[in-house]
């Protein structure tokens, strides 16, 4: 028999705010967290905007000599953890740390670390490279810090799969606990790729927005002004726990996980599969996972990034999963406000889902002025809806072919399928 697994706790840092309420009211109140790049010098870049985590003191949370062999991605996982588990009401103290672990996605980790130290081997010599370059430039060290931080002995993986990455990690924590092998997991994502190598990367590409004169305005999925997506940093990380755990403890319960899909589009290292049959696979796969016919969901969190051909596409696998009910369905893009999180998105649209549910508010999907002819279903333009959500999904997509879907549902101690 499978254990039943629900979310208890979430904690974010992001560009849109650092607690759950802030967060929560930019997000429904259509307030973008997308600037001008303040943190290296953009002369020469195409794209010279970005949505920064603004107002963040890593020493609010983290000792300030332990933030310091912390590369920024890692300080944003550990302080969403500590807020995530206060959220949660967890006591640490009361829970068995051999059953509880930590799986977090992150798809660049630690390089702004590695830009820095590259700097100063070619300027100093190696002799002058930190000793800790490596533990701090790692992507598997937000999960390796996170349980450190927090004394948690279970399972401890980080995934990397792209955009994909944080859904995957809680696709997998979900697993772990339903499986039986942990009663608590910490999983979500986090990354701070606003660096100058990995924007001038993504500049290359074509793929970054270069609306710089209107930031606010250049995150617009399902626009037919879209002109690519706008890069973001940040963690949001959620307390996984299995149903009988929380209830136990009396846990705020915020809503459950019970579906998971993976899948590949095996197509091209960045283009999505002109088909969509990557993603229709991952939302069905999902849904079956969960049991659930397509016509009991109610919202979804689209992958929706502002780029003219994945939004197209992820339109197009809507429809053939749901026929007929993907006109009934509700579809937001919250990147339309925070931007994109790369590795950390899933994890944020995931306790999208679960406010959503929790809430009865679905966030909209703003700048969405001159709908795409292409993406003709109901996006929620610009202003929430107040809406009786009890099941919710949420896409993600990465380079690579990566695809992941999760199924979250409002939680009732009997669940009736």
């Amino acid at each position: 028999m499978f254990k039943r697994v629900v979310i208890t706790g979430i904690g974010v840092v992001t560009p849109v705010g650092n607690n759950l309420e802030d967060f929560w009211v930019n997000l429904t109140g259509g307030i973008s967290g997308v600037g001008p790049i303040t943190r290296f010098d953009t002369t020469g870049y195409s794209s010279k905007i970005a949505s920064e985590v603004k107002s963040f003191n890593a020493a609010d949370f983290i000792d300030r000599k332990e933030a310091r062999r912390m590369d920024r991605f890692t300080q944003f996982a550990v302080a969403a953890t500590g807020m995530a588990v206060k959220n949660a009401g967890l006591d640490m103290a009361k829970i068995n740390r051999v059953r509880a672990g930590v799986i977090l996605g992150s798809g660049v980790g630690g390089i702004e670390t590695l830009e820095e130290q590259h700097k100063v081997l070619m300027e100093r010599g190696p002799g002058r490279v930190s000793p800790v370059f490596i533990p701090m430039m790692i992507a598997n060290m937000a999960s390796g810090q996170v349980a450190i931080n927090f004394g948690l002995r279970g399972c401890n993986v980080t995934t990397t799969s792209a955009c994909a990455s944080s859904a995957n990690a809680l696709g997998d924590a979900f697993k772990v606990i339903q499986r039986g092998q942990a009663d608590v997991m910490i999983s979500g994502g986090t990354e701070a790729p606003i660096t100058p190598l990995a924007v001038a990367g993504f500049c290359s590409m074509k793929a970054l927005s270069t609306r710089n004169n209107d930031p606010t305005a250049a995150s617009r999925p399902f626009d037919m002004g879209r002109d690519g997506f706008v890069i973001a940093e940040g963690a949001v990380v959620l307390v996984l726990e299995e149903m009988e755990h929380a209830l136990a403890r009396e846990a705020n319960i915020l809503a459950e996980i019970t579906g998971y899909g993976a899948s590949c589009d095996a197509y091209h290292i960045t283009a999505p599969d002109p088909e969509g049959g990557g993603a229709v696979l991952s939302m069905r796969w999902a849904l079956e996972d969960a049991g659930l016919a397509p016509e009991k969901v109610d919202y979804i969190n689209a992958h929706g990034t502002s780029t003219p051909l994945g939004d197209k596409l992820e339109t197009m696998a809507i429809k053939e999963v749901f026929g007929e009910h993907a006109k009934q369905l509700a579809i937001s893009s919250t990147k339309s406000m925070t931007g994109h999180l790369l590795g950390a998105a899933g994890g944020l649209e995931t306790a999208v889902c679960a406010l959503a549910i929790r809430k009865g508010l679905i966030p909209p999907t703003i700048n969405l002025n001159e709908p795409d002819p292409e993406c003709d279903l109901d996006y929620v333009p610009n202003i929430a809806r107040q809406a009786d959500v009890a099941v919710a999904i949420t896409n993600s997509f990465g380079f690579g072919g990566h695809n992941a879907t999760l199924v979250i549902e409002r939680f009732t101690v009997e669940r009736n399928i």
